[in-house]
């Protein structure tokens, strides 16, 4: 998956630092075997080694026998490790002084920041720099190769356990319909049931591999001009069983003709999670509106229910994977817990994004903005529909 893509994205810009970091090392080590005249009061370093340090991906810190920082490259400063000219970080100032006594480079790994949730990991190298007294301070900044990590980490357990629920009820229901084979009643209705499971472990599947395909960098599969209207009539049409079977009423209207560029089977996709979770989590025999705009020169598709809405601390959270506001009521409609992850991601594959607004009580408005592919006609060339099934 693009997870791993990532890793690996980072794993090959820690082996370029590392080559810059070998230089620097060996640098070191064959200044001190030999004499060079100790760096003058603005702190100048050794000839050369100043170019090999402007190349390196990490933080950099250069520190003399008095413990004063002679160079220390801009990141260094942004994370607070260097001020005033000192090393603030007590564990690099007690490894530095150990290099300076016995000459021996010492790696280490660091978890710093003033809280657990602002918190940033970095792999340190401390290492002499000839017999000038000089240390060499290098800090790479793991936080976000751990991030990563993290969210494998997180995904499999969430899929593991989505994928349980299941196929656990999918076998259960099977050995139930086989101890019932001679009641005939009791066999269609646990065959009805193991439908609705096999039904939404389809769902589960298929926004897995939907997810897979949008949550990465590389490019859309399909980029082609994309009419909006025909994006909001597939995904009405696809909606329209559920809704009718909720007595809900879907009504489109808004500007005609609006165009993008992009793929529209996923538009079809996000635009359908939309509406659906707008059904979902409304009352029976209420409204869902779909609308199309222009909004800020970009298209915008909103939809609008008069549902139970979303607390708001809890708007942050709705678009990561595998979360719901209420887990129950999920279950109980089906959901998968992807439908707004998918949506937020292709969204971004489009170069656009995905805006909510909700109240508990009074409902939720859902808009996903993209950009035209060109400027709409005037106003007295659009129409404006309302179509009520």
């Amino acid at each position: 998956m693009n997870i791993e893509m990532a890793a690996g994205l980072a794993g090959l810009v820690g082996l370029i630092g590392g080559l810059a970091t070998g230089l620097a090392i060996r640098f070191s080590e064959a200044a001190q075997g030999k004499s060079s005249p100790p760096p003058d009061a603005a702190g100048a370093l050794p000839k050369g080694l100043a170019a090999v340090l402007g190349v390196l991906p990490f933080s950099v810190v250069v520190v003399d026998r008095e413990d004063r920082v002679r160079r220390s490259s801009p990141a260094a400063r942004a994370l607070g490790i260097v001020k005033d000219e000192r090393l603030m970080v007590d564990e690099l100032l007690a490894l530095s002084r150990l290099v300076q006594r016995d000459g021996e480079i010492r790696e280490t790994e660091l978890q710093l920041g003033p809280s657990r949730h602002d918190t940033r990991w970095f792999a340190v190298r401390v290492a002499p720099l000839g017999v000038q007294g000089l240390v060499l301070v290098l800090a790479e900044d793991l936080t976000e190769l751990r991030r990563v990590e993290s969210i494998r980490r997180d995904f499999a357990a969430n899929v593991s356990h989505e994928l349980k629920t299941p196929v656990g009820a999918l076998l259960l229901l099977a050995e139930t319909v086989e101890a019932a084979a001679d009641d005939e009643e009791a066999v269609r209705r646990f065959a009805g049931r193991m439908q609705l499971e096999a039904a939404r472990l389809s769902s589960l599947v298929q926004d897995l591999i939907t997810l897979s395909h949008v949550q990465g960098d590389e490019p859309l599969a399909e980029d082609q001009r994309v009419c909006l209207d025909a994006v909001v009539a597939e995904a009405v049409d696809r909606a329209r069983t559920t809704a009718e079977g909720k007595g809900t009423e879907l009504v489109v209207t808004g500007v005609q003709g609006l165009e993008v560029r992009g793929d529209q089977e996923l538009l079809n996709t996000a635009l359908k999670n939309l509406i659906d979770n707008a059904v979902s989590y409304s009352p029976e025999r209420t409204r869902v509106t779909v609308e199309t705009r222009v909004l800020d020169g970009r298209a915008e598709l909103s939809v609008t229910d008069q549902g139970i809405g979303i607390p708001e601390r809890e708007l942050e959270r709705i678009f990561e994977r595998f979360y719901r506001v209420d887990p129950a009521r999920s279950r109980e409609t089906g959901g998968t817990g992807l439908g707004l992850a998918i949506v937020k991601h292709v969204a971004t594959k489009h170069g656009g994004e995905v805006t909510v607004w909700s109240k508990e009580g009074s409902g939720s408005t859902f808009g996903l903005r993209l950009p035209l592919l060109e400027h709409p006609r005037s106003p007295e060339e659009q129409s404006v529909r309302e179509d009520i099934p």
